[in-house]
Formats: structure tokens, sequence, C-alpha cells
């Protein structure tokens, strides 16, 4: 049999044991060539074929490894030698194994490549999504014998557009643009002018638009119907009645209910007044016109309490409209410290008792400070001490200079030594003049407002450096500028002071916040806002013919 293993003991070439009867065994392989059946004995030959060659180093290599033990088992004589070279072992191997841990990295399956326009569209063709959204993509099929070409495309038998009048165009010329034909745009031009001028309209208006079938190829499609928002309170509505274009009004119903808001000042006004709803360009108005009569500084106070009335309109359909301010008033301790009430063609505001806009003081003339007083001083250029008879702001060359109150300019040029001057008459003897300017902006004989700006800034005539220098005369005499108050303001008599009062009274009864209560439809206006059912349509008289 070969490979048969055979226990032997090693017998050298004489035939003679090598050793004693104690010496070790060992395990020999045997092929079955080297195995000769005789009647007596059994003799051990050499391996002669690669076959035999290769099973004996097999073999020998098998058993050398196991004299090596490279792999004990640890749970064996645990702490001894044997075993501290098997826990070796593990650790080697368990750190080869991690060292081959695959990488959780996506794998790229195809070669990175840039996608123009091109290829997307490519790509796109090949969807079937858009072919689900109007079939704006995806490839045409080539026509079998079994299609029948069209004379002529099938249109819609009606289109809808929206169109939206730009600032500057025309009425007609819009409705052409948007594909309505020429005498149908101006004769909804003319129906469209009867009810509200077209230059009226304002612009981002947007027009629905429903045009009808072509009367014959290449014409335009005549109109079917057309609606708009003519004004806040007003839609107009265009329908073909019998081959006509007919007009309809339909009146929007508005309530004018002024806005009232109320709060307490706090540490801003302003971010007190928007936190309330105040809207921006209101809480603006209402700056403004406090400004114009108290101080905002030194006369308010965080625990006073603001009150801003604004024209306000809502409309039924649920559209909101805030106007111009109406009523400014400040409060404290529960009695009022300023009323203002806006009246009159020209919209200024005037005090509870009737008395008109007052300006609390004269306006600065530039922003910078005061540099040199009115009064005795050394003159710095000419080196000796001499009247200064006004007051020097410190401005850099080319600031604005603005007129501190109303006036009419009685001269504007060269002064001698105030170079550059601009003299104001502001009536009743009062009188200024701006010296040293770069540049005059006005000229004289010129009427000039509060805060118009009537030069600029320079260092011309007796000046060191770029600066202002005011003065202000009472009846010709040099007067200090900084003592002067000016102060402009109108009376309301008789008839008109009656119905100012009352229309005072009446606003104030305003309940705060009022006018942002939804406003609550008449049975009309639900109805005509619920959908007409078909069955509905069969209990309608029909046209005879």
């Amino acid at each position: 049999m070969e490979g048969a293993l055979y226990q032997s003991r090693e017998i050298d070439e004489a035939g003679d044991a090598g050793r004693g009867d104690d010496a070790p065994w060992r395990s020999v392989a045997l092929a079955h060539t080297q195995i000769v059946e005789e009647a007596r004995s059994r003799t051990l030959q050499r391996a002669d074929g690669f076959r035999e060659k290769f099973d004996e180093w097999r073999f020998a290599a098998s058993q050398t490894l196991a004299q090596v033990d490279l792999a004990p088992d640890l749970a064996e004589a645990i702490g001894s030698r044997r075993w501290f070279r098997g826990l070796g072992t593990f650790l080697g191997l368990s750190a080869f194994a991690l060292a081959l841990w695959p990488d959780f990295s996506p794998v790229e399956a195809a070669p990175a490549m840039e996608i123009d326009g091109t290829s997307q569209d490519e790509f796109r063709s090949q969807m079937i999504l858009p072919l689900a959204l109007g079939a704006d993509s995806g490839r045409h099929m080539g026509a079998t014998p079994r299609v029948a070409e069209l004379k002529r495309a099938p249109e819609r038998p009606q289109i809808q557009l929206l169109a939206t009048l730009a600032r500057g165009d025309g009425f007609d010329r819009m409705l052409q643009r948007a594909g309505v034909g020429a005498a149908d745009a101006a004769r909804v031009a003319e129906l469209v002018g009867r009810s509200v001028a077209l230059g009226d309209i304002d612009p981002g208006t947007q027009v629905d638009i429903t045009l009808g079938r072509r009367p014959a190829p290449g014409e335009a499609r005549p109109l079917d119907k057309l609606a708009f928002r003519a004004r806040f309170d007003l839609q107009l509505a265009i329908e073909r009645v019998d081959g006509n274009l007919a007009l309809r009004r339909i009146p929007i119903r508005v309530d004018d209910t002024p806005l009232r808001i109320r709060g307490t000042v706090g540490s801003s006004l302003y971010r007190s007044a928007r936190a309330a709803g105040a809207p921006a360009s209101a809480v603006q108005q209402y700056l403004k016109t406090l400004g114009d009569q108290i101080d905002m500084d030194r006369g308010l106070r965080p625990t006073d309490t603001f009150d801003i009335i604004v024209s306000h309109r809502r409309a039924a359909t649920g559209e909101r409209q805030a106007g111009q301010l109406l009523f400014a008033g400040i409060e404290r301790g529960g009695k009022p410290v300023t009323q203002l009430m806006r009246w009159g063609k020209d919209g200024q505001f005037y005090e509870a008792s009737g008395v008109g806009e007052q300006k609390s003081g004269l306006m600065r003339p530039v922003p910078g400070a005061v540099s040199s007083r009115f009064g005795m001083r050394r003159h710095p250029i000419l080196g000796y001490r001499r009247m200064h008879a006004g007051l020097d702001f410190r401005a850099s060359h080319g600031t604005a200079i603005v007129a501190v109150t109303d006036g009419t300019v009685n001269a504007a040029g060269r002064m001698g030594g105030c170079g550059n001057a601009v003299r104001i008459d502001h009536g009743g003897g009062l009188q200024t003049r701006y010296c040293h300017m770069s540049r005059m902006a006005v000229r004289s004989g010129q009427r000039v407002s509060r805060g118009q700006v009537i030069g600029y800034v320079g260092s011309t005539g007796l000046s060191t450096g770029a600066h202002l220098h005011y003065e202000m005369y009472r009846n010709g005499r040099a007067v200090d500028p900084a003592s002067v108050q000016f102060v402009t303001r109108a009376q309301l008599s008789g008839e008109e002071l009656r119905r100012f009062r009352d229309s005072l009274t009446r606003l104030r009864t305003v309940e705060p916040g009022a006018a942002l209560a939804e406003l609550q439809k008449s049975s009309t206006e639900t109805a005509s806002e619920e959908p007409t059912r078909e069955i509905d349509k069969l209990d309608r008289p029909r046209k005879a013919g």
C-alpha cells in the first residue's frame, strides 16, 4: 500500500543498530515501491522518482512544522513560555488582518466626466418624467404609413393670458403685445376710459385676458373677456356679449377706518412704534412731525405714551392699504402733552388749540460743533482783539450749509473779510449771514425754505481754515445767534377752527387696532364667491333659437 507507515529503528550501512534499545523511534513515510514483498523479510529502499521524493519532502516538512508549534492552544499551560509564544502569534496575525481591512469609501463605478449642456439635454430626452409634464422632451418616432398628415395643426379654442402694465406703457399697447387685436384693444381702452382715466391706472396692474378661436388662419384671436383691478375700490370686467364688448363695473366695498397705534416710548421711540405694528413710513412721518414741534431729546420720557393715527383702507376682498399720518400725539400720566393733526389742502399739522406748524427754534446751519462764540476775542490773522459778531462752526471743506429758517436771499457774493457769503432776510427785522463759503448755491432775490442748501463750507476771505462763520442781526444790530429762537406758526379761527376741533374729536375716538380686524363680508359677497355647480346651470333659462 502506497504511503504505508512503519516504525523502524535507524539502521546503518553495516546493518547494525546505531543506538541502543532505548533509542527514540520516529515515523517514516514509505512509498509502495519502497516495500518489497519477499517470503521471509521486508527491505527499505530509497525513493527514486519525483513523486516519491515529493511525498518524502512533504512528510518531513510537516514533521518540522509540528515541532515548531506556532499556534499552541491558548487554553493550555496559561502563563508558560509556550503560551506567550502562542499569544504573540495571535497578536501578529490579528494586526496583519487589520492591516488588510477593506476601505469603506465609495467605489468609482465609472470614470468622472464633465457633463455639458448638450449632454444634459441628451440625458433629459431619455427621461420619462418630462413626458408626464406635457411632453416637453423625448425623441420623435418616425411616422408609419398609417399616419395621416394634417393640413394645419389644430389650435386651442381659448387662450388665457396674464398681462402686466409697465411704467410708462399705454393700456392699449399692453393689450396688443399680449395678442389682442388692434380693434379690440382700442375698444377696451375706450370702455375703460369711461370709468377711470387710463393714466390713473397704477403701474404693475395685472390684467386677466381670455382670447377666443381665430375666425380665419392668420387673423388675430378675438377678445372673449378681460378683468383687472382698476382702483382699490373698483374692479372692471369686459365680456363679449352677442359679438360686442360690454363693460361691467364691480364695486369693491372698502372700509376707511383709520389705524390707531399706541404704546410706551421706552428707550427708542422708533423701535417701540415699529414693534407695536406701525408702518415704517408712518413712523418716519411721526418723528419728523414731532421733531418740528418739540425737542426730541429733552421733550420725551421713556414712560410717555405715543399715539399714532394713520389713514388706512381695507377692502372686502382682503387687501389693505396704509396711507399718510393723520395724528401725532404724546401723553404723559394719562394727559395729552402734544396733539398734532393734519388739516387743510396743504396737509399742514396743527395743534389741538388750532395753532399751526411750529418750528422748535432755528436749524443748525452745519452739523459741526461750535469752535468760537459771540464776543470779544483776539483775531487769529489780524493779531489784535476785536468783536467776533457770530458763531464759528467746525466743518470740513465742501460741507453743505442750510438756511436756519424760511426767508429771502437779499445778498449773495463777495463780502470783504467774509469772503463768499450769503445774507438772508427772514422778516420781522431778522437777518442771518453765512461767511467763508467755497461756493454758493443761491442767488440774490431767491426765496429759500428752512433746511434748504444755500452754499458749501470753504475758507475764503480772512480765514485760517475751512469753517463756517454764522452771524445774526436784528434790526441791523448784531445779536448772539445762540440766544435767539425763531418760530413760525399759523392760526385757525372761526368756522374753520370749529370744524378742525370736531374732526380732532372724532379722530381720537378711534379704538387702537380697530382697523386690523377682518372686514365682514356681506351675503351678496359670500354668494358670489361660491362656485357654480353644473347641475345648477340646468335651471337657468336658455336663449331662444
